[in-house]
């Protein structure tokens, strides 16, 4: 028991570590640019988009995105409990969230919890995908698009009975990408949030 719970530690502090890298601010600086002086601020993909390009934007996403899916993949092909693998999922996103490397400081999380899903629950995801992509057709904001999928994927992954831990670390990580939105959330509200532009 002792052992398994030791092992359960060492699990999150390597997620949290992980998760940590911050992948678009290393990436800004890779084209001489620090994010955190331009365009929102943020270090998420779609401030990279925006301030320096689809390329790099895209390449944030998968980065942040992998933080997330990795090492949750790593737990389950290891064979440990799923319970391990909600876990491990959310120290990696609490990782990026509330960076190591930057004093604590981090990104939104949409992309890092979506890599956490992926692994976890992809039927969820899909669920969370739709609600998304129908809101970016129709107004064409990330932010409200990513808000509305936080909120839904606690319900999504309650529907598809992913099981109490699940759902827990769901309903935590969704929390914590919404109140990271409060910013955008005020935008909307005062219809100056910028809209995405292909």
């Amino acid at each position: 028991m002792a052992n398994d719970q030791i092992l359960l530690m060492l699990l999150l502090a390597a997620a949290y570590l992980l998760g940590s890298i911050p992948t678009g601010l290393l990436l800004g600086k890779a084209y001489g640019i620090d994010v955190r002086k331009e365009g929102s601020g943020n270090i998420g993909a779609t401030n990279l988009y925006r301030t320096i390009g689809r390329k790099v934007g895209v390449m944030t996403l998968v980065g942040d995105c992998l933080k997330g899916m990795l090492p949750v993949l790593a737990v389950k092909f290891a064979g440990l409990p799923f319970e391990y693998a909600a876990w491990v999922g959310l120290a990696a996103f609490c990782g990026h969230v509330f960076s190591l490397f930057l004093r604590f400081k981090g990104g939104k999380g949409v992309a890092t919890a979506l890599g956490v899903f992926l692994a976890l629950s992809p039927l969820a995801v899909a669920v969370a995908l739709g609600v998304f992509v129908l809101l970016m057709l129709i107004w064409r904001y990330v932010s409200l698009g990513s808000i509305c999928a936080a909120a839904v994927m606690p319900i999504a992954v309650w529907a598809l009975d992913g099981g109490r831990v699940l759902i827990v670390v769901t309903m935590l990580i969704a929390v914590v990408v919404i109140i990271r939105h409060i910013e955008n959330i005020k935008r909307l509200v005062a219809g100056t949030e910028n809209r995405f532009k292909a």
